[in-house]
Parts: structure tokens; C-alpha cells; sequence
């Protein structure tokens, strides 16, 4: 398996839909309530409210708030915290909101009943997903591709620089000018510097390749070595003043910080080789749509369908280190 490792895959359901399934849901068990739990739905779990005859767990309010998006999938939630609070109230509001929409027959509705079966037919398909990735996204797989990818990969050269940004030629060049008698370049920086974004930290750009940087950069970084202070040159920012406080290799990822990346890819490929044997054996009809509505104009296009592709598995192969700095000088003034 080859490609470039990328952006978050979609595979399940989306974290907006998982708090409408999540009201789906507890209508359904409005629907059907056989007293409280007696036993922790998952060990270790622990009740922390109770609505009528409902016991509300932990894992239900960390589950509310994976899917609000406020913490992510795995992560801990303090039972102490506000946040925790917060979301509890929230899961509480919802019991008391399903079991008014059952006293009410919400559920008798032929429109409420499509979307609970459209909800149950999500949640089915997430946790399918949730049981492939379990089963084949293991640490040998992970490390498979890590190690894959590490041969595939070329490193580059990255600088650590810091910039001086001014609006004149002649300014810069009464900067350099003191910079040569021993001045400070991150004073200079937070005292004369126009960029925003750099000044206060004394113009520090951090570590960046060149291919990141607007060509006037790239240009005057090639020759430069450690110490160097290069410039001025201009750029649509102004006037820069460069100092290159270190040059190396470019430093890969470890397996610790590739691992979520490799995880969405791996998740990615199975749901992929799933649902092309599914369609494969399935008798998948797609219907012309029907005449365009007067309502909508013919240049508007309906709302897109959510994209499901995950990355291009013939792009160039990488693993990819965190970004450098924002570059201000790449900006427009």
C-alpha cells in the first residue's frame, strides 16, 4: 500500500450527525424504557445522574461530547470538570426532550419514523467500522506503513531563521548597519520590525524548508550557513533582514506523531475495500433526477454530498513534520 498520508478521513458519522443520532437514540430508549440500568454499560463506567427511571453513565456524556466535537475519539473527560457538567446537562435535557416526544407519540410521525431508521442505519455503519478498524488496524500494521513510508520519503533541508520586515530599503539598511556593530537582532526585531506576527518574539520564523518560503527568501537562503545575516532584500512584504540560526536535515516524524495520520489512512483503505466488495455484490440502481424546480435557479447547484474520499493514493509518498511558523512575509501587505 502506497501513498501519501493526509487529510482526516471521513469513514463515520460526522460529529453534527452523532448529536442528532444521539437524540434518535434516546427517543428509541424513551420508547421502550425497562427501568434503570442495573450494570455499567462499560467497565469501569459510573452513574452520574439519574432522570425518572433513566440512569445517565459517564460514557454517555463522553460520548456527547466526541460527538459535539469538544474532546476527541479516546480522549478523557474529567467527571469533575465544567465542561463535564455542561455536557451532562445537555444529555439530561435530551432524556427529558425523548421521553416528552414519546408521551407525545412523536414517533408515531412517518417522518419521525424515516429519520430513526436513517439514524439506526448510520449508527450500524459506524460501529461496522469501528469493529473493521479494531480488527485490522493493529501496531503491526501501523508500523508496516510507517516503515514503508520512512523509504519512500526524502528529506530536505530546513532553516531556522529569524526576520526583519521594514517598509524602506534605506531602513534596512541602517539596521544592517548596526546588526554589524553587535546590536541584538531580536531587539531590533520587536523594536523595528512591521510584520506582526514575528516581531514580539523576535522575529523568529522557527524551522521551515525553503520550497515553503516566497522565492526572494529561497533565493537568499541557498548559499547562507548558520550565523549568517543575509539581506536586505525585497519582498511584496517590504524589506527583510534574514538570521539563519541553524540548518539541517529535514527531521522526520516519529511513529508517536505519524500514528493518527497512519490510523486515518489505514482506516480509510479497509472501509474503501469494504464498500467496493459491497457494491460489487449489491444491485446498486441509480435513478435520473427528477426536472429542475422552478424554485432553484440554473446556476444553483444543490447542497454537496459529504466527500468520502480519503488521500490520493498515487500522490508522492511522505510523512510529513508539523508546519513551521506561519510566514508573515507571505502575506500581502
Amino acid at each position: 500500500m502506497k501513498g501519501r498520508i493526509g487529510k482526516p478521513v471521513r469513514t463515520a458519522v460526522r460529529a453534527g450527525e452523532l448529536a442528532a443520532l444521539g437524540l434518535c437514540l434516546l427517543l428509541l430508549a424513551a420508547c421502550d424504557r425497562q427501568g434503570g440500568q442495573a450494570r455499567p454499560p462499560e467497565p469501569g463506567d459510573m452513574a452520574v445522574a439519574s432522570v425518572d427511571d433513566q440512569t445517565v453513565w459517564a460514557s454517555d456524556v463522553r460520548r456527547e461530547a466526541v460527538a459535539q466535537g469538544v474532546i476527541g475519539e479516546g480522549e478523557p473527560l474529567d467527571a469533575s470538570s465544567e465542561l463535564f457538567h455542561r455536557v451532562l446537562d445537555e444529555v439530561v435535557d435530551q432524556k427529558l426532550l425523548a421521553a416528552e416526544a414519546a408521551r407525545r407519540h412523536v414517533e408515531s410521525d412517518p417522518a419521525t419514523r424515516r429519520r430513526l431508521t436513517a439514524a439506526r442505519e448510520r449508527i450500524l455503519g459506524d460501529m461496522l467500522v469501528q469493529k473493521i478498524v479494531e480488527q485490522a488496524v493493529n501496531d503491526k500494521a501501523i508500523r508496516g506503513l510507517y516503515d514503508e513510508q520512512r523509504k519512500l520519503s526524502k528529506q530536505t533541508e530546513q532553516f531556522h531563521a529569524r526576520q526583519i520586515v521594514v517598509a524602506s530599503q534605506t531602513e534596512a539598511d541602517a539596521i544592517k548597519k548596526l546588526l554589524s556593530n553587535k546590536a541584538s537582532f531580536e531587539a531590533l526585531a520587536m523594536q523595528r520590525s512591521t510584520d506582526a506576527a514575528t516581531r514580539f518574539n523576535g522575529g523568529d520564523l522557527g524551522y521551515f524548508t525553503a520550497d515553503v518560503m516566497p522565492d526572494a527568501y529561497a533565493a537568499a537562503l541557498k548559499p547562507a550557513k548558520a550565523g549568517d545575516v543575509l539581506g536586505p532584500f525585497k519582498t511584496d512584504a517590504g524589506w527583510v533582514l534574514l538570521k539563519v540560526e541553524d540548518r539541517r536535515l529535514e527531521q522526520p516524524l516519529s511513529l508517536e506523531e505519524a500514528k493518527p495520520q497512519i490510523v486515518r489512512f489505514l482506516t480509510y483503505d479497509q472501509v474503501r475495500d469494504l464498500l467496493q466488495k459491497l457494491r460489487a455484490k449489491a444491485k446498486v440502481k441509480l435513478l435520473p433526477p427528477p426536472a429542475q424546480s422552478s424554485a432553484q435557479s440554473p446556476g444553483q447547484s444543490p447542497n454537496p454530498s459529504p466527500n468520502l474520499r480519503g488521500p490520493n493514493p498515487q500522490a508522492s509518498a511522505r510523512l510529513d513534520p508539523p508546519p513551521p511558523n506561519p510566514t508573515p512575509a507571505k502575506k500581502k501587505p
